[in-house]
């Protein structure tokens, strides 16, 4: 049985996603109608539903999605963080109908202009208040902002800090460091993971083979190792340049020299503990 513990889904009569631009084959409706059939085929029994805007309607709509459907086992989703309230917002989301698959919660730390932003005082307060949830932490973010995402998690011992789209390497140019040396930073600390997740959308069509991304998986492999490593196929988000079952093949093939249980780890346990689905 497989994990897939990062997807989306959006339906855009509901609301616009504005980061698609108007050109873009994701301009339409992705939904949990769409993904089932191809999650079933592949053998992915269990799936985390990851919020794509920060808008606060959006995490009780997938929470209500998760409460309707057997395939989605966790949320996460999005709230201001640095809201005085912060803490009775999460415990007001916990209340909702399906609010019992609310696992983690994700900013678009990417779209930040200060690379300092997770240091925040009042940025501090939410993730504080995140880990008094008893939820996870998903960073979205891109090289230059590791530093900071070390910093916060150091900061935050008791809080899980999870790195998705391996903090988004720069496959397409080929290029390893400082990329390399920033991750490695932030595996050393105990209390992060990591999802193999977001490569192929990285790595363009002209870099999406499995030479191309083995540099990437094998570092975050050897840093974070099988039990803090977990398969995310970054649906629908890696169509444009993959199938979800071509993700999971691609992502089988960088994985196939670990042992049965280290397997068993990066597609299902790591990602069955840590968001306690």
């Amino acid at each position: 049985m497989t994990v897939d513990a990062h997807h989306h889904v959006w339906d855009l009569a509901v609301r616009d996603q504005d980061w698609i631009a108007e050109t873009s084959p994701l301009r339409r409706d992705f939904t949990l109608a769409d993904l089932e059939p191809e999650a079933r085929a592949a053998g992915v029994t269990r799936t985390v539903l990851v919020q794509t805007v920060t808008v606060p309607e959006e995490t009780p709509e997938f929470l209500a999605l998760a409460d309707t459907h057997d395939l989605v086992a966790g949320v996460v989703g999005w709230t201001d963080l640095t809201r005085p309230d912060v803490a009775d917002e999460l415990g007001r989301l916990r209340e909702l109908p399906g609010g019992r698959w609310l696992k983690g919660i994700r900013h678009q730390v990417q779209g930040e202009p200060d690379p300092r932003w997770l240091l925040r005082p009042d940025v501090h307060r939410g993730l504080a208040a995140v880990a008094d949830a008893g939820l996870v932490y998903d960073l979205i973010v891109l090289p230059h902002q590791l530093t900071a995402c070390v910093r916060a998690a150091e900061a935050h011992p008791h809080l899980t800090f999870v790195l998705d789209h391996l903090g988004k390497p720069p496959i397409a140019s080929g290029a390893l460091e400082p990329w390399a040396t920033a991750v490695r930073a932030l595996a050393a600390l105990p209390n992060t993971v990591c999802k193999l997740s977001g490569m192929v959308t990285e790595a363009g069509p002209a870099s999406g083979t499995v030479d191309d991304l083995r540099p990437y998986a094998d570092t975050v492999l050897a840093a974070f190792g099988p039990d803090r490593l977990m398969f995310g196929s970054d649906w629908p988000v890696c169509t444009p340049d993959a199938t979800y079952a071509e993700v999971l093949d691609l992502a089988e093939e960088l994985t196939a020299g670990l042992g049965a249980e280290e397997k068993a780890a990066v597609f299902e346990d790591t990602a069955a503990r840590v968001y306690a689905l």
